[in-house]
């Protein structure tokens, strides 16, 4: 019992230590990405299963040995550094009107069934909410040109329309495994949301990705009021790549470059919210030592189709912070502050130079202590954010 008692201390150190200090480097990021990210938003659930587990592991003589002593010791430093993530994660809604108070906005208020929620984070059904599911919003017949109308169950007339791009470093994910939290709640409240695929990397490389969101905001404004959506009233969002992918559309209304046969086909938005957005993509792209800043340019490739130091102009092209011109449409800037995929560095840049310019409305949200994609489940920042988002994009329609 002393050496397991030993490798749960260890590995509660290691947990706890990674969701407040997450690496960057290339060799590990990956992995500390995800140990972040479920750990940080399961803390509570975290430290009930790994407290119980040394409770009972100590009843069982875990402390007959002094390796035992050592892994309790590990446990209880693993154990602080989680109940500081905790905290961290309860400061959300402090940081939410924090942040409503600067814009002069009042702060979002709490959704009903948000401890039922937490209790079942991974439940993303919502009974007031019916979806319409794999709708071609190009006719060739490609099966990633599909989205799904969520709306409030019984139909809705006239209603504002969120449009949610899922994130996947351009090159995975599926419009049904992102956004849930936020269009249920969007639907429920009587919004229309169409979450869109795109087509995908390495066989589609950029830009091919803008256009496909560009398209589907174009077949928004021609049907959307077929499914009882208004389309003057569309706001733009998505996380990762999906906000890369929103923050380009918003700032590019009508670019022919990114509607190749279709430019005269309106794009237009009314707000965008995008959540821990890749804003830099050639800053995006550069870790600290040569090495793994040569190995992640091999995988930029994969999208970009070619390495930042072979080609860096096609990545300030694409690069939202390059393409900030005269003032745009209102935004909201979501991003967390342990975030070790998107630096935190980088979205405060891009909020700088939004704010820059004269007449550019930019609420800034930076969510304490929050990983990489923490709004894809039920926790308590996804709660906060998701309120927020609800909130700042029923203020934005309502002013037209």
């Amino acid at each position: 019992m002393p050496w397991i008692l030993f490798a749960v201390g260890l590995v509660t150190l290691a947990l706890g230590l990674n969701v407040l200090w997450p690496t960057r480097s290339l060799i590990g990021f990956v992995f500390s990405f995800f140990a972040e990210w479920l750990v940080a938003e399961l803390a509570h659930f975290t430290l009930l299963a790994l407290g119980g587990a040394v409770v009972v592991l100590v009843a069982l003589g875990g402390l007959h040995r002094p390796v035992g002593w050592i892994g309790l010791g590990a446990a209880a430093v693993g154990g602080v550094a989680l109940v500081v993530e905790e905290i961290l994660a309860w400061r959300s809604r402090a940081a939410v009107t924090a942040a409503f108070a600067d814009a002069d906005l009042p702060a979002p208020q709490p959704d009903p069934g948000r401890g039922r929620r937490l209790l079942i984070p991974f439940w993303l059904g919502d009974r007031r909410v019916e979806r319409i599911g794999d709708l071609a919003y190009l006719p060739d017949g490609v099966r990633r040109h599909r989205c799904d109308v969520y709306r409030p169950r019984g139909g809705v007339t006239g209603a504002p329309v969120l449009v949610q791009v899922h994130g996947g470093a351009w090159l995975v994910g599926n419009k049904r495994q992102q956004g849930r939290p936020l269009m249920n709640r969007m639907a429920a409240a009587g919004w229309v949301c169409v979450a869109v695929n795109y087509r995908l990397a390495p066989k589609t490389r950029m830009p091919g990705q803008i256009v496909d969101v560009k398209a589907a905001l174009a077949w928004v404004h021609e049907h959307v009021a077929e499914f009882g959506g208004d389309p003057t009233r569309v706001v733009v969002t998505g996380g990762s790549a999906g906000g890369h992918l929103a923050a380009v559309a918003a700032l590019t209304p009508g670019d022919p470059r990114f509607q190749p046969g279709f430019e005269a086909a309106d794009t237009s938005v009314v707000g965008a919210v995008p959540v821990y957005p890749p804003t830099d993509l050639l800053s995006m792209f550069t870790f600290r030592t040569r090495r793994d800043t040569r190995w992640a340019g091999r995988a930029a490739a994969l999208v970009f189709g070619a390495t930042p130091t072979e080609d860096p102009d096609r990545y300030r092209s694409w690069s939202p912070i390059d393409l900030i011109a005269g003032a745009g449409v209102p935004q909201l800037v979501v991003q967390g502050s342990a975030d070790n995929l998107v630096p935190v560095a980088l979205t405060r840049a891009y909020v700088e130079r939004l704010r820059a310019v004269p007449g550019q409305e930019v609420v800034y949200l930076e969510v304490p202590g929050a990983p990489h994609a923490f709004d894809v489940f039920h926790s308590l920042r996804a709660e906060a954010v998701i309120g927020a988002i609800h909130a700042w994009c029923d203020a934005v329609v309502a002013r037209g």
